[in-house]
């Protein structure tokens, strides 16, 4: 079996070694070469195959001694297979657009749509949304005839895609456009899969509006690539069930309930269960401000301290396949609602009241918890996905959090 891997400049992170791996388990790597080099790489390497990202998908098309149909329609390939007579070109993100919204369930048949961004993601959109019969295709631009500046001159489309970077990690909870400005609107989808909600894709859940984000696409274009590299069909339900492990691996899992509730103590079980790291808001608050809480809340009062806990949240959520163990009252501030939720599944740690800890929780000393869960019994209920009963063991309900995401992802959670 050959070795193959993916070509860029700048490549970071990349999932597409574990994709691959999953798909066929041939040796896959990451190589970054600078824009100089790109074509002495393509003459010396020993890779019998490769994905190609940004900014090299035209440059290598001056390599190849063929082009597949689509990679010339797209004018861009992301796909080299190498065979005796050189590197052959295939573009597989347009498969990857397009069972992005076969699976999506959205219909774009008869549809206006929006495309927001004009590089080659957006070429590869508009043809897929144009094979599949949208009635009108506007790519919406910084500088183009449809810009962001007259965007009011669309709020009748019903179709919306972001293939801009607008929201993707590390700059999460930004967006290139508001939804609700497209009264219309029947479908969001986004290219971006980290973070897994993009603030466009909150916004869309929030209205109730169908939305589908870009993990999916990564798969399925991988998936074709894995085909043209082997020479072999692969079952498109792979696609699926690698979709879901991945969505596992980098799911925050978030703890939130009642100071004292048994958040810390099951985040330490998960932890060493699943060997992921654990993240304590409180801890790092403490970090942060260079002093307890006790002190925070006597110098800054608790409107003081929550300021702080949003700042700290909004850094530390944007990361992925974490713990995050919240404080008491994060559920006071709505603002902290997308920051857990963008990345996670918030499970709420329910206990009987008069099993709390109150040692070293400000508001706990001061304030009954029958009131302070009165006060938030409400706000905890709207931000959990899931409630966990923590009125018998800490291991017991670590394992109920754990099953539950099994029964979501169908498989070992890590």
């Amino acid at each position: 079996m050959g070795k193959y891997g993916l070509l860029g400049e700048k490549l970071g992170h990349s999932y597409s070694p574990e994709i691959h791996a999953l798909l066929k388990g041939y040796e896959y790597k990451l190589y970054e070469v600078p824009n100089e080099d790109v074509g002495r790489f393509l003459n010396e390497t020993d890779l019998s195959g490769m994905n190609v990202t940004i900014p090299y998908k035209k440059t290598v098309m001056d390599y190849c001694v063929s082009l597949s149909d689509i990679a010339k329609r797209m004018g861009a390939v992301n796909t080299l297979v190498k065979e005796k007579d050189g590197w052959h070109g295939y573009n597989t993100d347009y498969y990857g657009f397009s069972e992005l919204v076969n699976v999506s369930g959205i219909e774009v048949r008869g549809k206006k749509a929006l495309v927001f961004g004009s590089g080659g993601a957006s070429n590869t959109v508009c043809r897929v949304l144009e094979d599949k019969g949208a009635s009108e295709i506007r790519v919406i631009s910084r500088t183009g005839e449809d810009n962001y500046g007259n965007l009011h001159k669309h709020n009748d489309a019903r179709i919306l895609v972001n293939t801009t970077p607008v929201g993707m990690y590390p700059k999460n909870g930004e967006a290139a456009f508001k939804v609700s400005d497209f009264p219309l609107c029947e479908g969001v989808l986004d290219v971006i899969y980290n973070p897994a909600r993009t603030k466009v894709m909150m916004e869309a859940e929030e209205l109730q509006i169908p939305c589908a984000g870009g993990l999916y696409m990564l798969t399925a274009q991988a998936k074709r690539s894995a085909e043209l590299f082997t020479g072999t069909a692969i079952d498109d339900a792979l696609i699926g069930s690698i979709t879901k492990k991945l969505e596992n691996d980098m799911q925050n899992i978030i703890l939130i309930g009642m100071p004292g509730s048994g958040k810390s103590a099951i985040g330490r079980t998960l932890g060493r269960i699943t060997g992921r790291r654990l993240i304590e808001i409180d801890a790092e608050i403490e970090k942060t401000a260079g002093k307890d809480i006790p002190s925070i809340f006597a110098e800054s009062g608790e409107e003081g301290f929550r300021k702080i806990e949003t700042e700290v949240m909004r850094d530390l959520c944007r990361l992925s396949g974490c713990i995050i163990s919240t404080g008491g009252g994060c559920v006071t501030r709505q603002e902290n609602y997308p920051l857990l939720h963008q990345n996670g599944r918030i499970f709420w740690i329910k206990r009987d009241l008069k099993l709390l800890a109150k040692k070293g929780r400000p508001i706990s000393l001061k304030t009954p918890a029958e009131q302070i869960y009165a006060d938030r019994k409400d706000k905890y209920e709207a931000f959990a996905d899931v409630v966990i009963d923590n009125d018998s063991t800490v291991n017991a309900a670590a394992e109920r959090i754990l099953d539950e995401l099994k029964s979501i992802h169908g498989g070992k959670i890590s």
